[in-house]
């Protein structure tokens, strides 16, 4: 056969260049991806309403006979619209088709048909706009919904699936070996793939369904172990015992349990053969810096270098002068690089790298560029906030033996799922913020209610105070939102007219960037209209008031991280969450913003709601995307799957025998667009 499953999609019969376009916009760009892009929902015709009992302003399924046929009517240039009368042995109901001439000519007068779509009008009259339909002898009442983008259809995609199934679906080879299908009760791959695209029945859906999860979930499990296996090599850097105590006797705080159980944890894992692999994660302003501070004291005393990579360089600048105020008193030399030194300046710095005269060093990915020589690193610490990938972590860790890694994350995620996500790392958590912070008040409002809003800004700023305004998006467009450009027009007819305004967005240079945040921690901005780039950000303790637009555009932890932004003062915080949105979902995601500023609790309902989604993105934390399994929903057989995977990985440790060679490629296959890191 000259094609084969990995061959591109454009080889398929019925896919040419135009078509296959379309479907690279959704990922599909091979013949087995096509097999793998399984349908969103299913259309079950099997159980039609009658046409009496169906629910209006709501998607029905109805069993009806057409008995008329009116011509084609033009309303408009390039509009026009046909009407179909059909009925269910008791009420009748009108189908309206708008431009579709060969839909009107495929319905035939006294033939009957199975309709899905939304019913309107009255108690009396009743009307179907552009349905679905198929006819009662097409046997099928499973019919896939697929995500679609335009030009292609449902129709399409079913026609091509069902051409590479007939054509290729013998070449399947199923990954999961005989004795586990048996244990765990699951279908043939061939079966599931047939079964999830056209399933004969809801059994049959079921079984297909469970299969498939049962196998992406296994394949993630196995992969998330090698990683974690592969990083359990031994290193040279381990620390003794040391004396801890000066340095707690240097902050000007007591730390909270949190951040000392982190420190502890830490201390332990350096005090083992094998690297750290550690995340550090909890809520904006819980302290986690505090946590690499420690580690890095206690590198210093054992004769090791530390380093601390942040994902900008105004968050550089602001560790560098957090670190360096607490070590530098201690004997412990700070340096500060990133790409926006001079040459002289930069080259002395990596000459007191290289000797050993800095024992921290913080920056950006500057760290990373191969003229940055260590004389003995012993810790990497990332700052991550979604914006380092591994290998970025990996090459800092290749400047030195084997060093410790710590990852500080402030997305808030429930830990069990965080161990999920970052496989390969142990899980620090740092519940509570450090004493004396008071809760951010939160409150939900209209657009009716804005200008009182922005007055309630003035007032605050009039004492002495900033203030961030944040807009989803950033320029004029078709949607209802407001560009900032407009928005900040509109500030000049407000309460804020006589302030200081700036505006920052993502499209901005770096440079561009740095320069305005640095203005707003000076207070030479009072009032700061960004897109979500201000997410992560710099400490501004006198800003406490944030102003969020459209806030029905945001899932809960973003919400939840970008009021992390105020309340890092002393001063009484507040967050204004704006939407006219009336939806109950909005409505309830609101109310639990305003009830709680805790980010695990808002992480744990934020997940209820919309399921992972980008949440556990690629982007966000180098997870493959999945198909059809969900992190949420399927808590329970994701713990089955990883204990089978603990039970493959013990008797094959990288999956090298024969009838694990299938999962080992299916490993690599899922793991693709993260450098296939788990098996190389």
């Amino acid at each position: 056969m000259s094609v084969t499953l990995n061959d591109r999609i454009e080889k398929l019969k019925g896919v040419g260049e135009r078509r296959a376009k379309l479907y690279h916009k959704l990922g599909v760009d091979t013949i087995y991806s096509l097999l793998q892009f399984y349908p969103r929902t299913y259309l079950d015709y099997s159980k039609p309403v009658p046409i009496a009992d169906t629910i209006i302003n709501d998607n029905n399924v109805i069993l009806a006979t057409v008995f008329r046929k009116q011509g084609e009517k033009r309303i408009r240039k390039g509009l026009s619209v046909f009407k179909v009368y059909v009925n269910d042995g008791m009420s009748n109901l009108i189908i309206t088709i708008f431009n579709s001439k060969w839909q009107y000519e495929a319905l035939k007068e006294g033939e009957q048909y199975y309709f899905y779509g939304k019913v309107t009008g009255t108690l009396l009259k009743r009307e179907m706009t552009a349905p679905l339909f198929v006819t009662v002898e097409e046997g099928d009442m499973f019919r896939p919904i697929y995500s679609l983008t335009e030009g292609l259809t449902n129709k399409m995609i079913q026609t091509n699936v069902k051409e590479a199934l007939e054509v290729w679906g013998d070449c399947l080879d199923d990954a999961i070996p005989n004795e586990i299908k048996m244990k765990h009760n699951l279908c043939h791959l061939r079966y599931a793939i047939e079964n999830i695209h056209f399933p004969k029945d809801e059994e049959a859906l079921q079984l297909a369904r469970f299969r498939l999860m049962f196998e992406e979930l296994l394949v993630l499990q196995l992969g998330l172990i090698l990683l974690r296996n592969k990083v359990r090599t031994e290193t040279g850097i381990m620390i003794k015992d040391c004396d801890m105590v000066p340095f707690y006797e240097s902050l000007p705080f007591t730390l909270t349990n949190g951040q000392q159980q982190a420190i502890n944890e830490g201390l332990a894992d350096m005090k083992r053969n094998i690297p750290m692999n550690r995340l550090c994660q909890g809520d904006v302003g819980c302290g986690k810096t505090m946590v690499a501070a420690a580690l890095s004291y206690a590198c210093h005393h054992n004769g090791f270098q530390s380093a601390i990579m942040a994902p900008t360089q105004i968050l550089a600048e602001q560790h560098y002068e957090t670190l360096s105020n607490l070590l530098t008193p201690l004997g412990i030399h700070c340096c500060l690089l990133t790409g926006s030194q001079k040459a002289s300046e930069k080259a002395a710095l990596l000459e007191g790298i290289e000797n050993g005269e800095y024992s921290v060093v913080i920056g950006t990915h500057a760290l990373v560029q191969d003229t940055v020589v260590f004389r003995k690193l012993g810790l990497v610490v990332t700052d991550e906030q979604h914006r380092f990938g591994v290998s970025q972590r990996a090459k800092l860790a290749n400047k030195g033996d084997n060093p410790h890694l710590l990852v500080m994350s402030a997305t808030p995620i429930p830990r069990t799922l965080a161990l999920i996500i970052y496989g390969d790392l142990d899980v620090s958590v740092i519940k509570e913020l450090p004493k004396g912070r008071k809760p951010i008040e939160t409150y939900a409002i209209g657009t009716d209610k804005r200008l009182r809003a922005l007055s309630f800004i003035k007032k605050h700023i009039d004492q002495g105070r900033q203030a961030y305004i944040v807009c989803p998006l950033i320029e004029e467009s078709e949607s209802d939102l407001i560009s900032i450009q407009e928005y900040i027009k509109g500030l000049q007819k407000s309460p804020l007219s006589n302030y200081r305004i700036a505006a920052l967005n993502g499209k901005l240079k770096g440079t561009e960037k740095e320069a305005i945040m640095g203005a707003f921690k000076r207070n030479e901005i009072q009032v700061l209209v960004s897109t979500t780039v201000v997410e992560v950000g710099v400490d501004v303790p006198n800003a406490n008031i944030m102003l969020i637009e459209n806030a029905e555009r945001f899932g809960l932890s973003q919400l939840h991280q970008l009021r992390g932004r105020v309340g890092r003062g002393e001063y009484q915080s507040f967050c204004i969450l704006v939407s006219d949105h009336q939806g109950e979902e909005n409505k309830k995601r609101l109310q639990t913003m305003t009830k709680t500023n805790d980010g695990f609790l808002i992480a744990e309902e934020d997940l209820k709601l919309r399921g992972p989604g980008d949440f556990f993105g690629v982007k966000q934390h180098g997870l493959p995307a999945l198909k059809i399994a969900n992190l949420v929903d399927n808590m329970d057989m994701l713990h089955m799957t990883q204990e089978v995977a603990k039970e493959i990985l013990e008797s094959d440790s990288k999956l090298q025998l024969p009838e694990h060679r299938g999962l080992r490629n299916e490993v690599k296959r899922l793991f693709y667009q993260n450098e296939q890191r788990a098996l190389n």
